[in-house]
Order: structure tokens, then sequence, then C-alpha cells
């Protein structure tokens, strides 16, 4: 191989390396660009910082969402415990009396246990009798008629 040739092959890779010099540094300068856009260029704040913000935030919300799951279950199993089911009967106590003016009252929670409030009213006087009840039943003492029927009415959610 003459020393032209090896000129020619060496002049063919320098001119070659130019090229790929020149490519180069046009996506250099692309990359450049984009990544101005990413620091932005102008801007108080940058794309990166933005959203290394936007992640705090989001882990913030996370936290936020895992501490209203648990105060969620808390506030549930104490709901079960609320007096939530009432219902109210009406009636007349006695047959001399109209305008069913006697009632008995049903305050229960989830699991049927509260009180029921009866009171009955007659032409000249009042009385007013509380009962605590345990599972639908009365404690220590019998339900009226009328107590059971609010006792039911309440178990079922009727008001009246």
């Amino acid at each position: 191989m003459n020393s032209t040739n090896l000129g020619y092959i060496a002049g063919a890779i320098a001119l070659l390396a130019l090229i790929l010099a020149l490519l180069a540094l046009l996506r250099v300068g692309r990359m450049k660009k984009s990544y101005s856009v990413l620091q932005g260029a102008g801007s108080e704040v940058d794309f990166v910082t933005a959203a290394a913000r936007q992640v705090e935030v989001v882990n913030g919300l996370r936290t936020d969402v895992t501490n209203l799951r648990k105060d969620l279950t808390v506030t549930q199993a104490e709901l079960k415990d609320a007096i939530r089911h009432v219902a109210v009967t009406r009636y007349d106590a006695f047959s001399d009396q109209g305008g069913r003016m006697s009632f008995s009252v049903a305050f229960l929670d989830d699991v049927s246990d509260g009180i029921i409030i009866t009171s009955i009213n007659g032409r000249t006087e009042g009385r007013t009798y509380i009962k605590g009840v345990k599972g639908g039943q009365s404690i220590g003492s019998e339900l009226s008629p009328e107590e059971a029927q609010a006792i039911g009415m309440a178990q079922k959610g009727q008001i009246a």
C-alpha cells in the first residue's frame, strides 16, 4: 500500500470523524435545549423542582388518606354504639279518653340496646316510665304491647 492510498484512507476517516462530530454536536445542542426547558429557562422554578414538590404533595395526601381511613374505622366502630334507631308509638291508654295522649319511644343502637320511655297520660294525671333494653328485650320488667311495638318499629327503621 502506498502513501497516497494511506492519505486517502486517513482523509476519509477524518471526514467521517468530522461528520460524526457534527452529528454529536447537533444532538448535544438538542439535549441542551431540552435540558434548558427542564431547568425552566427564565422562570423561577425548574421542572425538576416542581416535580419534586408535587411528589411531596402526593406523599402528604397519601398520609392524609391513611389517617382518614383510620379515623373512619374508629368512627364506624363508635357509631355501632350510638342511638340511631328511634320510633314512637302513640295510643290511648284509657278507653274513656281520646287523642292518643300516651306514647312509648324506643331509643336503640345497632344491636337493639338502649332505652324505652313510656308516658301514660290520663285526665287528671300523667306517669312516665323508663326501661332499659338489651337485644330488643326489656331488662328486668315486662314490655307493654305498645312498648314492644315501638321497639319493633325502631328495629325496622320505621318512625311512627
